[in-house]
């Protein structure tokens, strides 16, 4: 039986830098644990750009269709900001999400207890955080049509459709209640019934789909009473399903209640393909930091733990995810820290290659 296949693009700015702490990662895994992949390497964004003219090839798109799992590192930078619209290194990202249909974008919440002190809220509203937000990703008002700017009346016209269906919304609720099923079973679906038709057809259509997860405890909540209690107690909540807008912003607040964008991977997964593995790309939640980029200061670990995101829900390894995960754990616990991660304390920080060591030192460990 063949490798599982992953096509890991670096993108751009800290994204190789990052991503080759992940390489070593998978090498560790090959080497000590008998979990190999048929890794193969290509060019997104800006370095795609910088290339072939476009941010993302057709070949290179055939070849993210065919794979097993996508590893993207990070896009952009401020070299490409005055390219044209369409040639822009964020539209490889977003054909990418688009063309492989990756309807259900995963965003985990989950602050470590070495890090609850980096929050903007108090500790023992954040220790022990594990949430996971279920946004749609491919429909919705970033994609309705009509859309655009026009002239009405002498005055500027700017215009986006708010537009769901049935379908779309049954197979987001679909993940969202699987992915319950494997956590606590409870799901709170977020939307603005009170005000918009779109938000009503969501609450029936996730109220239908929960007639086939009895086990599940549903509750419904207007979207931005979930952004209000994401703040004042968000430990109420395990799982949340929300649409594409809503989920943008409610995933990046609760994002910040971990205290570090440099600690928060993604995952964003699609139909099932032949082999029932769904279509899968995984990406660390934080930017190029073109600021940093080149200078081994950034935080891998929301790259190794998207990679650890891919082994839970891309190959069937959810052992081994956890052993990574709590290699990771255990380095925070022992005071590792690159610099967005140093406190007032002060400190020398690790450089992005010194954190990967003292990973593989922990999974080591771990054997």
């Amino acid at each position: 039986m063949s490798n599982p296949s992953l096509l890991i693009l670096a993108g751009d700015g800290i994204g190789p830098e990052v991503m080759d702490q992940v390489k070593r990662i998978i090498t560790w895994y090959g080497d000590k644990r008998d979990i190999k992949f048929d890794v193969s390497e290509d060019l997104v964004g800006g370095a795609a750009y910088d290339k072939h003219g476009v941010p993302l090839t057709d070949e290179t798109m055939a070849k993210a269709q065919e794979v097993d799992a996508v590893l993207l590192g990070a896009v952009g930078g401020p070299a490409y900001d005055n390219l044209d619209f369409s040639v822009k290194p964020e539209r490889g990202l977003l054909r990418l999400r688009k063309e492989m249909d990756l309807f259900a974008n995963l965003r985990p919440a989950q602050c470590f207890d070495a890090l609850a002190d980096f929050s903007s809220l108090k500790k023992d509203i954040v220790a022990g955080l594990d949430i996971m937000i279920v946004r749609e990703l491919t429909s919705g008002v970033y994609f309705g049509e009509p859309r655009g700017i026009h002239i009405e009346d002498n005055m500027r016209v700017g215009i986006n459709t708010q537009r769901y269906t049935e379908a779309e919304i049954e197979r987001g609720a679909r993940a969202a209640f699987d992915m319950a099923m494997k956590r606590n079973k409870k799901l709170c679906s977020m939307e603005k019934a009170n005000v918009m038709e779109s938000g009503i057809l969501w609450r029936d259509v996730v109220t239908e789909v929960h007639a086939d997860y009895p086990e599940v405890a549903l509750t419904h909540m207007y979207a931005d009473n979930g952004a209000m209690q994401l703040v004042r107690a968000p430990k109420q909540f395990d799982v949340i399903y929300t649409d594409n807008l809503f989920g943008d912003i409610l995933s990046d607040c609760a994002a910040m209640l971990t205290g570090s964008l440099g600690m928060l991977p993604s995952a964003s997964l699609g139909s099932p393909m032949a082999n029932g593995r769904p279509k899968a790309m995984y990406e660390p939640v934080h930017g190029s930091a073109p600021d940093i980029t080149g200078q081994s200061k950034a935080n891998p670990i929301a790259c190794i733990l998207s990679f650890a995101m891919a082994l839970r829900y891309s190959f069937d390894q959810g052992e081994e995810a956890t052993r990574l995960e709590n290699a990771i754990e255990k380095v925070l616990a022992d005071g590792a820290r690159t610099g967005d991660l140093m406190g007032p304390e002060g400190g020398k920080p690790l450089s992005t290659t010194e954190m990967g060591d003292v990973i593989l030192a922990a999974l080591d460990a771990s054997l």
